[in-house]
């Protein structure tokens, strides 16, 4: 193995024989920080540069500049890509859901759009993509209700979903499709996303895997309600992909505001959930092939801005200045003990 941060070696080397190791990233954080993704890293996701207001803010009026330079970085640096997202009800444009006269467009218009848009951004990176995640956080986690009360539900139906991923194997028929959610370990919400994904099967819809987004923090879940998700959701034959992982230091409804720098209990609580977590998920590397950090080190993370706004976290396995943790070095040691029992 090569060797990097003080003899240890890089995640992509450590997990290279378990699953992708991967991390969200913007133009920005490449600018800076290129060389040291490109060591730790062999997958990358836009961490926003590829959602559709991003890529076409106004009807037909597409900006690729962000994202192709996204993914010169990765053909350079020999990196995957995951698509992220075709579909989702933040982040995208009001007139996909309007017609000329400011009143919402017809189910007709909306299909037809969002077909155009696939077409688009999917056929663009068609066979550079190796897994999209096709829809974002369309189940309801907040009332009974199953699916999310959105534009996309209200002027298309519940089969907005089904065509979404139908369009999508169209653009581009290699790509893996993944329907991709949080709060994904919630035993009531855990079954409405079973229950979506075994319905699109059901139906013979391409949907190839379902992507945990894994927001956790230093306290919750609980690793049995992680592995009874993981176990669920794979009963439905379908991979797995860890999409979004970060361990906030606060509970989400923890408003402090007075920390500077995380306590040492944070750290410990950090570590220790760190090596729990991916101790468990080594141990499911038969339905898990992709693991990806949203970020790369504490120096930034969407983190510090949600749900205190200007609130510094420290969710990664490395430090502000990108110096490996100790959470990161018992997550390193897993993988060397494997290879000493083997």
């Amino acid at each position: 193995m090569a060797q990097a941060l003080n003899g240890a070696p890089a995640l992509r080397e450590a997990f290279q024989d378990a699953f992708n190791i991967g991390a969200a990233v913007s133009t920005g954080i490449l600018s800076s920080q290129d060389s040291f993704i490109a060591k730790q890293f062999n997958s990358i996701t836009a961490e926003n540069e590829m959602k559709p207001v991003e890529v076409q803010p106004l009807e037909g009026s597409y900006n690729f500049a962000a994202a192709d330079q996204i993914f010169a970085f990765a053909q350079a640096n020999d990196l995957a890509v995951r698509g992220h997202t075709l579909l989702w009800h933040n982040q995208t444009g009001d007139w996909m859901f309007r017609n000329s006269a400011g009143a919402p467009c017809t189910r007709q218009q909306l299909l037809s759009r969002l077909q155009h848009h696939i077409d688009t951004v999917a056929g663009r990176y068609r066979g550079q993509v190796y897994a999209w995640d096709v829809v974002n956080e369309a189940i309801e986690d907040k009332s009974d209700l199953y699916l999310r009360d959105t534009k996309w539900l209200q002027i298309i139906g519940e089969d907005f979903i089904r065509h979404a991923f139908e369009m999508t194997h169209q653009a581009d028929p290699d790509a893996l499709l993944f329907y991709n959610d949080y709060n994904e370990t919630n035993p009531v919400k855990r079954e409405k996303i079973y229950r979506l994904v075994s319905d699109l099967l059901d139906q013979n819809v391409p949907v190839h895997g379902i992507g945990m987004q894994a927001h956790w923090n230093i306290y919750g879940p609980s690793i049995e309600e992680i592995r009874q998700a993981i176990e669920r959701y794979a009963s439905l034959g379908v991979k797995l992909h860890i999409t979004e992982l970060d361990l906030s230091m606060f509970q989400f409804d923890d408003r402090r505001t007075d920390l500077t720098a995380p306590t040492e209990n944070m750290l410990k609580l950090q570590e220790q959930r760190y090596e729990e977590i991916f101790s468990l998920l080594l141990e499911h590397r038969n339905v898990i092939d992709s693991v990806t950090f949203w970020g790369v080190a504490d120096n930034y993370t969407w983190l510090d801005d949600f749900p205190v706004r200007g609130r510094k976290n420290w969710p990664f396995l490395f430090d502000e200045q990108m110096e490996p943790k100790e959470a990161f070095r018992r997550v390193i040691d897993l993988t060397e003990t494997e290879e000493r029992s083997k």
